[in-house]
């Protein structure tokens, strides 16, 4: 099949899939094990030293060999490869619908260009599309829940099966949608605000779709380090829900008074390191791809 040069406008719909989809299967099959390990270090309660850091990250896989120690760091795959597709599908596929929506109606397009200015506005619709895109994430948060207990609590699936947990524990696997909520607003906003602020004002790109790839690795890196930094409080209080028991109900406010009690303030911002060194290059990696792949898929479809 020949490009279909003669495409106007945005990419298509079956474009925007294909490319995030391609995104989200590169992405785990690189960076599954760097997950499992940010995640178990922010469900560790424990002081992390350097004697306590292989237990912390390895669990009972912490004196074994090697190559067991590197398998135990791809828990919950299956869960992992339904999340994160759908997740980057919906995530990178859906903010551009989104945006092509604010776009479209002339009231809020006008809106934003009245108070931020043209270039300003476009910048803003950009932020405000991946604000909208976060919050609908929530429809995916069972196979979240269900990839992080595989992560940090395998225990609590008894050796239950997908279907059997989900007919068994129903409204269960939404406990923390709230704070999911909360999470990804500013954290999709930051991402995808940050990214197009620096292809329009740092790399002066009017055209977002005819950026190179590397291009969309600086925009990716800006917005991804932004979305980690202000979404890293609120992870924190999602993750420690998620990964409890099932039959455990645990209320974000009593996390959190039992983090500032008995952890202290900076434990909010536990992990935020190494997400940023070794979770953002995740992020980075399929958002940059993602961008690249859908303009160049669009050309075929």
């Amino acid at each position: 099949m020949s490009p279909t040069s003669s495409r106007k406008g945005s990419e298509s719909g079956t474009a925007r899939v294909i490319g995030s989809g391609l995104s989200g299967v590169a992405e785990l099959l690189v960076f599954h094990p760097v997950d499992t390990v940010a995640k178990r270090l922010m469900s560790n309660k424990e002081k992390f030293t350097s004697k306590t850091a292989s237990t912390i990250i390895f669990r009972d896989k912490a004196l074994a060999p090697f190559s067991q120690k590197f398998t135990s760091l791809f828990p919950g795959l299956g869960y992992a490869a339904g999340y994160k597709i759908a997740q980057r599908i919906y995530k990178f596929g859906g903010q551009p619908y989104f945006n092509d929506l604010i776009r479209g109606t002339p009231a809020l397009k006008s809106a934003f260009e009245n108070t931020f200015g043209e270039r300003g506005g476009k910048n803003m619709m950009h932020a405000t599309a991946g604000s909208l895109t976060g919050i609908g994430e929530v429809v995916l948060l069972p196979l979240d829940a269900l990839k992080i207990k595989r992560q940090v609590n395998p225990e609590a699936f008894r050796g239950r099966g997908f279907v059997e947990i989900f007919m068994q524990e129903g409204t269960t696997l939404y406990r923390g949608w709230g704070w999911t909520m909360a999470r990804n607003a500013p954290g999709s906003f930051s991402l995808f605000g940050a990214s197009a602020f620096t292809k329009e004002f740092v790399l002066g790109i009017k055209d977002y779709s005819k950026a190179t790839w590397f291009e969309n690795f600086i925009a990716s890196t800006a917005g991804a380090v932004a979305s980690i930094t202000v979404a890293a409080p609120l992870d924190v209080i999602k993750t420690r829900i998620q990964n409890a028991n099932f039959e455990t109900k645990v209320s974000g406010w009593t996390v959190v008074r039992d983090l500032v009690k008995h952890e202290g303030p900076t434990a909010f911002f536990k992990g935020l390191t190494p997400k940023i060194l070794v979770v953002g290059p995740k992020l980075i990696f399929s958002f940059t791809l993602a961008q690249t792949l859908i303009p160049i898929v669009g050309r075929y479809v």
